[in-house]
């Protein structure tokens, strides 16, 4: 295949999953190539994303590991399968290529997992609180940029319009439910726009509050989108220079392990929403 425009974080994905297969067996670039009845650049390539890679030959680079697993080879050839334009391919070039990468991962998920310490989920902002957040952005945004970012997070909580939405499971620190990003009726409003997407079938709203004390990873935010096989699974965090991607499988692991254990510090989701109710009172 010819080598294609920058590659997504998806497709990148794709390529990490062939070498990881690739190298689980101790094979080099040059053996693989031979295995393959082609050359070292079109492994290079694909393994890099520099060129795409049809489900088919997923399947045959696959077999020549000796790939026992199945379903994750039948998740890999669907990835290969995916073809756009997608809804943020329209903001290509206007927008940091990671913001279309959250996307894209949100998009394809099975399910959501969310952990949020100093402000609501993304997916469930309101506009003025939305736009209290960007307006602490350093440096200060452009008008335009700031609404550009602006509707592209509005475009992408459209997820949980679907018909058959990915289950979500939003964990909120009690520090995001009382720190303020606009003024005091912004903060009230989207509390309760909280409470009214908490009754979605397919989200659950846990609050950890201030009395559990604290938990693994409690300084920053983090965001787990669950594939339709674990191997698949892909985190992502904020960092300062934009969002950062992880899915080595110790990586996986740790972040499951630190969302399972907030999630036994939280509240139950019904004891959840009496406590964001009672914390609005207190606003």
């Amino acid at each position: 295949m010819p080598v294609r425009k920058p590659s997504t974080e998806r497709q990148r994905r794709l390529g990490a999953e062939l070498r990881r297969m690739r190298e689980h067996i101790g094979m080099s670039i040059n053996e693989a190539a031979a295995l393959h009845r082609t050359d070292r650049t079109t492994v290079s390539n694909t393994e890099s994303a520099r060129s795409g890679v049809s489900s088919d030959r997923v399947r045959v680079w696959a077999a020549n590991y000796r790939c026992p697993d199945a379903a994750y080879i039948d998740a890999l050839a669907l990835m290969a399968r995916e073809r756009g334009p997608y809804w943020w391919d329209e903001y290509r070039d206007a927008l940091p290529a990671g913001l279309l990468d959250i996307a894209e991962m949100e998009h394809h998920a099975v399910a959501l997992r969310s952990a949020q310490i100093m402000h609501m989920p993304g997916l469930l902002q309101l506009p003025d609180y939305m736009r209290g957040i960007f307006d602490e952005a350093v440096p200060t945004m452009a008008s335009t940029d700031l609404d550009r970012h602006m509707a592209f997070r509005l475009r992408r909580a459209e997820l949980l319009d679907r018909p058959e939405p990915p289950p979500c499971e939003f964990l909120v620190h009690e520090a995001a439910l009382r720190m303020r990003f606009g003024d005091r009726q912004a903060l009230l409003r989207q509390i309760e726009h909280l409470l009214k997407e908490a009754e979605r079938p397919a989200v659950t709203v846990r609050v950890v509050p201030f009395s559990a004390g604290g938990f693994a990873n409690a300084g920053s935010s983090t965001l787990y989108a669950c594939g339709p096989v674990q191997q698949l699974d892909m985190v992502q965090i904020d960092v300062p220079t934009g969002v950062s991607f992880l899915h080595a499988e110790t990586y996986l692991a740790n972040y499951r392990a630190v969302l399972d254990r907030m999630r036994e510090r939280a509240l139950e989701p019904g004891d959840s929403l009496t406590f964001i109710r009672h914390v609005a009172k207190e606003i």
